[in-house]
């Protein structure tokens, strides 16, 4: 971080040749004040062209994290950065590792998109290694429960961006329930009264997977309940988790697609337990549910559509809805994020605290914590295709 050093010198030198009267300054005394200002807007440049940038991706095969990345190497390419990205394969040593080494590399600020969600404890160790140098903690989140507050309020170069956790379970909820309601008759293929799902689990510690798993279920029933209708009813009796999870942790649509498969041995429609409706934690589950369903004759523009849910909207997502083989997603918008972390890592590198890089983004498509100024959470929406 030498070259802030530099700037704030600068800075030093141009305030000490103004501060002293409102009294005319000769042309010399002008035009130091005006090659020192030059020099200094120079010495950003420098900051913002040279620095060292590292982002740590918890895993390359995300689907969703996938659009972030293309989005975010183009917003830090538009502000003359070219970040290092580095990718630790769902491994929390792996990520450790790489960021030890970019550390002793060098690097000017860590972007971490951390493997272990919602472990405090982590990124603590993490700003531990860190020292002095600035890190911007993405999308997964760093506590629970409040136990990422002193991670944020007690080290002054630490900022998180991510998202409301229990917001795009609250929403999907609110969206399966509304659906239910509107389509119950047609929903229920075994015409037994009630509606028989399967739940998508992206991964068992994950805290978006958690708060996902929670609300998409008991604001659905919420809705469909108060409308007089029957709350809806695990599939498998014997499961009293009520959701299949991804044992790899990597919410993909493999996994779910293998589960499909495997349910449809047991439930279906000749055996008069079909499964009725599917609820995912995100879009790429969605997609391998779909793929199943399809292959047995569902879902395919003819004939019985499983209504199936995920949130990230993704575009093979909004795809999926255009053709009438998914029914809704909630909107995670990637651009939003690329933004708000690209931008906020060049504003602590030219000078801003956490707390004011994070104030300088000016964009209803983001809002900070009400009680923790260095976090801010980007909003989701619902998208049904419409």
């Amino acid at each position: 971080m030498k070259k802030l050093v530099a700037v704030g010198l600068a800075s030093a030198m141009a305030l000490s040749l103004t501060a002293c009267g409102a009294k005319e300054q000769p042309a010399a005394t002008t035009a130091a004040a005006a090659a020192t200002e030059a020099a200094t807007e120079a010495a950003k440049e420098e900051v913002k062209d040279d620095a060292k940038v590292v982002v740590f991706w918890y895993d390359e095969s995300d689907v969703f994290l996938g659009f972030v990345r293309d989005a975010m190497n183009k917003e830090f390419e538009a502000l003359g950065i070219t970040p290092d990205n580095q990718f630790a394969a769902n491994n929390q040593s792996t990520q450790i590792d790489q960021i030890n080494t970019a550390i002793a590399g060098g690097a000017d600020i860590l972007v971490v998109n951390q493997v272990t969600s919602g472990a405090s404890d982590t990124a603590e160790d993490i700003l531990a290694a860190a020292g002095d140098i600035p890190v911007v903690f993405f999308n997964r989140p760093i506590g629970v429960d409040g136990s990422e507050t002193p991670v944020l309020t007690e080290n002054n170069t630490v900022a998180f961006i991510g998202t409301d956790a229990p917001e795009a379970g609250h929403m999907q909820g609110e969206m399966i329930g509304e659906y239910v309601v509107a389509n119950f008759d047609a929903i229920d293929i075994n015409k037994d009264g009630k509606i028989s799902y399967a739940m998508m689990k992206g991964d068992e510690a994950n805290v978006e997977a958690i708060y996902r798993t929670q609300y998409g279920l008991e604001d659905a029933n919420a809705v469909i309940e108060a409308a007089g209708k029957p709350a809806l009813v695990y599939f498998d009796a014997a499961n009293t988790d009520c959701y299949q999870v991804d044992q790899g942790g990597a919410w993909s649509a493999a996994a779910a697609k293998e589960y499909m498969d495997t349910n449809f041995v047991s439930y279906n429609e000749a055996n008069g337990n079909m499964i009725e409706l599917v609820i995912c934690n995100n879009d790429g589950m969605a997609e391998g549910v779909i793929a199943s369903l399809q292959e047995k004759g569902y879902n395919t523009g003819d004939g019985h559509v499983v209504p199936v849910f995920g949130v990230d909207a993704t575009d093979n997502a909004k795809a999926l809805i255009a053709d009438g083989a998914m029914t809704g997603t909630i909107k995670q918008d990637d651009k939003g994020m690329a933004a708000a972390v690209a931008n906020t890592a060049k504003a602590i590198l030219e000078g801003a605290t956490p707390a004011e890089a994070l104030a300088s983004l000016n964009d209803d498509r983001f809002s900070i914590d009400a009680e923790i100024n260095t976090k801010m959470y980007v909003a989701f929406a619902p998208y049904t295709g419409e």
